[in-house]
């Protein structure tokens, strides 16, 4: 049964904790590379397994960028490797000292981080992901529970056997990483209601799981919304600079989370030629009546086209009177993920970047650069896009919590 079933596993992964809680920073980082010369040496068997997904993919009507995250090759595979590689070399947070004082009694506190513990992980489509989080959740300390989607089960389980080996290469507990080996949907309701065996639940997909991870957990949950990504172009933004960056932008990878999404430009810049390069990319523009009016290739956009993450070659674009709109925009449609001011005007983009309450702000630069890597955090788990524990791309240093440590000599309180 699917509650036995996560029962078991988070008993092991909690004495697994346990173990990686007492490892050293150079052990964990031994076990972490140990992983990614195993993925290396599991690649050909790894890609024999996605092969197996693929097939699947095609004969269900997998989606084309569901497709597109699910499939691997060599140099994605290397990618994989190179990324669970560079988390080794980073700094471990745990240990690491908060903020510390002495009270006027002589009492020295310190705030200290420590790892979560117990993590469950449920994600959809992307098989890197079982690397990434595996890396990340022993470099921090943390053990975790992997649920993949069904839809790379083969390509998941291939993964996991890699990491294992190399786990147990080094010595650490292979319990530490543990992959939920059936399809059954009741084990992602068992890990929600594992209250007091998991600690803390991620989830990585679309608002679908989200929602129903976020409705329906008993566990303290990390989370991430749609990836509804804007760029704002200003009337004082250098032309050449806003086309490069706006098709970088939603071409360059049209399935992650940091594509842009919604492209708004304001009256007074000439918008034609950003909205023609976006279409000479190969991307379907979907525009409001102005936009339209400058280009006949220009789709009516609908009301839902605002608030819609595409996940593909389609921008939703729109014409605005100036930055208070753009900001008020956002600000009604926008999921809190990136988003991003092209200007030459410092004191506008200052405003911008005060003022737009996402996880991730940028001026004069693409969203795809909502990436944990980008920001040299190695691999990340997500994006996060509330406003407690974490926010952006959460790694190392979000998979830890804290404790206070009092250091005396004697006090008594009077």
């Amino acid at each position: 049964m699917p509650t036995a079933l996560i029962s078991e596993m988070a008993g092991k992964a909690r004495a697994a904790a346990r173990v990686l809680a007492g490892m050293s920073s150079p052990r964990k980082a031994d076990a972490v590379l140990a992983m990614s010369q195993a993925i290396r040496r599991h690649a050909p068997a790894i890609l024999e397994a996605n092969a197996t997904d693929l097939a699947r993919a095609d004969q269900s009507g997998l989606s084309g960028s569901m497709r597109d995250r699910l499939a691997l090759d060599a140099q994605r595979i290397e990618a994989m490797a190179a990324g669970v590689e560079a988390v080794a070399l980073l700094r471990d947070p745990v240990g690491m000292i908060i903020d510390e004082t002495i009270r006027p009694n002589g009492l020295h506190m310190a705030r200290i981080r420590i790892p979560v513990g117990v993590i469950g992980i449920i994600y959809e489509s992307r098989p890197n992901v079982t690397a990434d989080t595996a890396a990340l959740c022993v470099k921090s300390g943390n053990a975790v529970i992997l649920r993949g989607g069904s839809e790379a089960t083969a390509s998941n389980t291939a993964i996991h056997a890699a990491i294992v080996e190399g786990l147990g290469a080094a010595g650490t507990p292979p319990e530490a990483v543990q992959l939920v080996g059936t399809t059954d949907r009741a084990a992602v309701g068992a890990m929600l209601a594992a209250q007091g065996q998991i600690d803390l639940i991620i989830p990585r997909g679309g608002k679908g799981l989200t929602s129903r991870v976020e409705a329906e957990s008993r566990v303290p949950v990390l989370a991430h919304l749609d990836g509804i990504c804007h760029i704002f172009v200003h009337s004082a933004a250098d032309p050449e600079m806003a086309m490069a960056v706006t098709v970088n932008a939603k071409m360059r990878r049209t399935s992650v989370c940091g594509a842009a999404e919604t492209l708004l430009i304001d009256a007074t810049f000439p918008a034609a030629t950003v909205i023609g390069a976006m279409i000479n990319a190969g991307c379907e523009v979907r525009g409001d009546a102005r936009a339209a009016s400058l280009d006949a290739r220009v789709i009516a956009a609908t009301e839902a086209d605002w608030g819609t993450e595409f996940l593909g070659p389609v921008c939703a674009v729109r014409i605005v009177d100036g930055i208070e709109e753009a900001m008020a925009h956002i600000t009604h449609h926008g999921s809190g993920h990136t988003d991003a001011i092209i200007t030459q005007d410092q004191n506008v983009a200052d405003r911008f970047l005060a003022s737009v309450d996402s996880a991730i702000v940028i001026h004069n630069a693409s969203t795809q650069f909502a990436d944990g890597g980008e920001f040299g955090l190695g691999a990340e788990i997500g994006i996060a896009t509330g406003r407690l524990h974490a926010r952006g791309p959460v790694a190392l240093e979000g998979l830890t919590t804290y404790k206070w440590v009092v250091r005396g000599s004697g006090q008594i309180r009077p």
